[in-house]
């Protein structure tokens, strides 16, 4: 007996009056129950409508799995009703996942093979769905066929599925090439056939003769004349000639692109019929088609959409191909209308395919001066897609770019973050020697009102212009003092470095630094940055602080007193970090060879930092106090101005790889500073050293006194190997291998890049085999500076204790041009000499 149980309005009804969760779920459950006893027990006839409300229950999120066997039955059925929700059901009830669907291939292949239109478009629209590549491998053929059939609304179906078969299939390519050379030679638009006419016209009499009882046929017969007269087509329906309708030539466009990207020999077919398509292209734009296919004017957009990304895949790299689509694309973008989205998105398009293929330099600036166009638009979505393309552009078209600069630094305003960040990213790409004072006036405007978020960005990228494109030693300080003022928290960890190493270098400037950095200590301790920078040079340079002979700026007497006093409120302040006490106690320590006065209160200060907390803190007063105590006879000697330090970089590099083999050998000095660069290296691994050049001489008092031996002859050199390079960005490996530990291995990562962009957000991680042990040392840097600018390293450290072969898996993942990139590959060619 079949349970009775809620029609399916009902079942809404109820759900919906459910005043609670646990009362919607009770309600749930008992129909459920309902419909698992109907489909054991039920009618056949009736077993639809226990689908449809089991349908809306998976809608609602509940499972419904115990349905998918009887949406199989229902699709061999030969009812039309039935055949309908069965396919609805599979639908939405399996995918690939489910091993069942594979149980309606033989159902599908049987309705294609039928004839009947509404039960192929049903067929067709599964398999486009939830069809597998073993589906598609097994169905291809039929849906082939179904690819030149005289009805529009068939074709149309089979061809989406043919695009679905070959994204899962790429090598059904060879299957699909035929009809789509068939279909571009028929005509290219007519009248559009509506669908209910074209299922009225093939299927009435079929449908009267295999669905239901004889006054369910009236009443579907009554409904096909009711539907005709309200859409004025006669009966019968007249004949329907096969014309390639828009949403064909769309789909067989798709289709095409599709083959395009996924089989080089049929991109090389179709690259014969560009002259074709651009055609077609020339006729949307110039007469247009049917009122019904256009939209706020601008003929059928999504078909010329979709021709120009087929043109733009067609004309990448072939020179032929790109000069037929010259005049057609400057057609296309000075007669498309830009006062509707529509005609904005063809705009779009069009600059998207002159900028990918080899087109005309008059054409690209044209490009480039529809998208200054788009920086005007009101509709922020359509700025910042004109932002991002012009960041893509700057590139290869820069001074065209260079021309809408006004334009793109009105947009670091935008109250929208994604419009001001793309703004900020281009303006920065904009940069260079000829306009460096005037934008970075502007970006440091922009820096002082900016969101929090976008500061590391803007001071990080204002940092890098100016040492890129400085005019002047002394603009160049200025410029990084005000972002040290103004973001000092934000900057990069490598800013104190250079900027100590930019003062240093330009000796007629160290008292004009000292005395700005003094002044800015004195507004302000709170950037930490500029604390510790501000420290380093007043221990440096104190004395010419307190000489006051400023030409440059307006003097102000300033004695011994105030600077300690300053320099010990740094050292007390709760808003200071260890480094930065650091810094400002070796200041002190500086000071006490560079002040006249008493050095009492600096060795009080120093004595009373021996018990900080800190260990390294604690370590330094320490060392210090010592040094007054016992060495005070060598302290003014150790502590005078340090020397300048050459910045290193690859240009240095190769220019020290040049010259290394007309240089002398080197010294006992020169060795043992090489070979404490190599303890710097492994001072992390624990009792590694490295034996210095001994002198046996009399005078080697330390060499005796250590009785170490001989140096033992160095190994031979590994040679470096180059695993990565794209757009620029190069990795390049180096070898150590320490001769008193066999086992490990020093593998240097240097990134490097030769682009005109900087790689920001730069991280290089690293796996090896189980028998080997890795350790991965903290980066330089995250931001490899471009155009060979200051390159990111890495240390990596790895124990092969049983000489086994070393491979070695790396991911890059860094954003460059405005866009994330993340390369995963492996290193199999690493050099024998370095695991053997």
């Amino acid at each position: 007996m079949v349970v009775p149980s809620l029609k399916l309005q009902d079942l809404i009804e109820e759900i919906r009056g459910a005043r609670t969760q646990a009362q919607e779920r009770e309600v749930i459950q008992k129909e459920c129950a309902h419909i698992r006893a109907s489909f054991r027990d039920g009618d056949p006839m009736l077993r639809h409508r226990q689908l449809t409300k089991l349908f809306y229950v998976h809608m609602l999120g509940y499972p419904a799995h115990f349905g998918q066997m009887e949406c199989l039955k229902l699709i061999a059925s030969s009812r039309f009703t039935d055949k309908r929700v069965g396919y609805l059901g599979a639908m939405l009830l399996l995918d690939e996942r489910h091993e069942a669907h594979l149980l309606i291939t033989n159902s599908i292949k049987n309705d294609l093979s039928q004839g009947i239109q509404p039960v192929q478009g049903l067929a067709l629209c599964t398999l486009s769905t939830m069809g597998s590549a073993e589906m598609c491998r097994d169905l291809a053929t039929e849906v082939e066929k179904l690819l030149l059939q005289p009805s529009p609304y068939v074709r149309k179906k089979a061809i989406l599925t043919a695009v679905h078969m070959i994204r899962k299939v790429p090598e059904l390519s060879n299957v699909f090439l035929p009809p789509c050379a068939k279909l571009l030679h028929e005509r290219h638009h007519g009248k559009a056939v509506g669908l209910p006419i074209l299922c009225f016209s093939s299927v009435d009499k079929r449908i009267e003769n295999w669905m239901g009882t004889p006054a369910y046929r009236r009443r579907v017969a009554h409904t096909h004349r009711h539907t005709r007269s309200r859409l004025s087509c006669p009966w019968p329906p007249p004949f329907t000639s096969p014309t390639l309708t828009p949403g064909i030539l769309l789909g067989t466009i798709t289709l095409i692109t599709e083959l395009c990207e996924r089989s080089p020999e049929a991109l090389r077919h179709f690259r014969k019929v560009v002259p074709q398509l651009a055609q077609i292209l020339r006729t949307l734009v110039t007469t247009g088609c049917s009122t019904e296919h256009s939209i706020s004017g601008v003929s059928d957009p999504f078909l010329q959409v979709q021709i120009l990304r087929l043109l733009r895949i067609l004309g990448r790299n072939h020179e032929e191909s790109s000069e037929t689509m010259n005049d057609l694309l400057a057609q296309v973008a000075t007669n498309t209308d830009t006062s509707r989205n529509a005609g904005n998105a063809v705009l779009f398009e069009t600059v998207l395919t002159i900028m990918d293929i080899r087109s005309a330099a008059g054409l690209r600036v044209l490009a480039v001066n529809i998208l200054g166009r788009f920086l005007h638009n009101s509709d922020r979505n359509i700025r910042y897609v004109a932002l991002t393309s012009l960041l893509r552009l700057v590139q290869s078209d820069h001074s065209a770019v260079q021309r809408h600069r006004p334009t793109v630094v009105e947009c670091l305003q935008e109250t929208d973050a994604s419009l001001s960040r793309r703004a900020l990213e281009l303006s920065l790409a904009l940069v260079n020697g000829s306009n460096v004072r005037a934008m970075m006036q502007e970006l440091q405007a922009f820096l002082e009102s900016c969101p929090p978020d976008l500061r590391a960005d803007c001071a990080s990228g204002i940092l890098l212009a100016a040492e890129r494109f400085a005019p002047t030693k002394r603009w160049h300080i200025d410029t990084i003092l005000h972002v040290l003022t103004t973001a000092g928290t934000h900057v990069r960890d490598d800013a104190v470095a250079n900027l100590t190493q930019l003062i240093g270098g330009a000796q007629e400037l160290h008292a004009y630094s000292v005395r700005r950095l003094y002044n800015a200590l004195a507004e302000d301790i709170s950037q930490q940055p500029l604390v510790q920078v501000a420290a380093w040079c007043i221990g440096e340079y104190g004395d010419l602080l307190l000489e006051g002979n400023f030409e440059e700026i307006e003097p102000l007497q300033v004695d011994e007193e105030e600077v300690l006093a300053l320099l010990e409120k740094v050292l007390q302040s709760h808003m200071s970090l260890p480094a930065t006490r650091g810094y400002a106690l070796t200041a002190l320590m500086k000071l006490s060879t560079r002040l006249r006065g008493d050095n009492n209160r600096i060795r009080q200060v120093v004595s009373i930092y021996g018990s900080c907390l800190d260990m390294e803190l604690q370590q330094r007063a320490v060392e210090y106090d010592t040094l007054f105590r016992k060495y005070d006879h060598m302290r003014a000697a150790i502590l005078e101005k340090m020397p300048l330090v050459e910045q290193g970089g690859p240009q240095v590099d190769e220019e020290a790889k040049e010259s290394k083999e007309g240089a002398p050998a080197p010294t006992e000095s020169q060795a043992s500073q090489l070979l404490d660069l190599l303890d710097l290296l492994d001072g992390a691994s624990g009792n590694a050293q490295h034996p210095p050049l001994l002198d046996r001489s009399p005078g080697g008092a330390l060499v005796h006194l250590l009785d170490l031996p001989c140096a033992p002859p160095s190994p031979a050199p590994i040679p470096d190997l180059k695993v990565f390079e794209r757009e620029g960005v190069q990795l390049n490996l180096s070898f150590i291998r320490p001769p008193e530990n066999p086992a490990l291995l020093l593998i240097i990562i240097t990134a490097t890049n030769s682009s005109e962009s900087d790689v920001t957000h730069f991280i290089c991680q690293a796996a090896v085999p189980k028998s080997l042990q890795l350790q991965l040392q903290a980066p330089s840097g995250n931001t490899v500076s471009a155009r060979g600018g200051f390159p990111v390293t890495q240390l990596f450290r790895i124990l092969n204790p049983n000489k086994a072969p070393l491979r070695l898996k790396l991911r890059l993942t860094y954003n460059h041009f405005g866009q994330s990139v993340q390369e995963i590959f492996e290193v199999n060619n690493l050099p024998v000499e370095s695991w053997q």
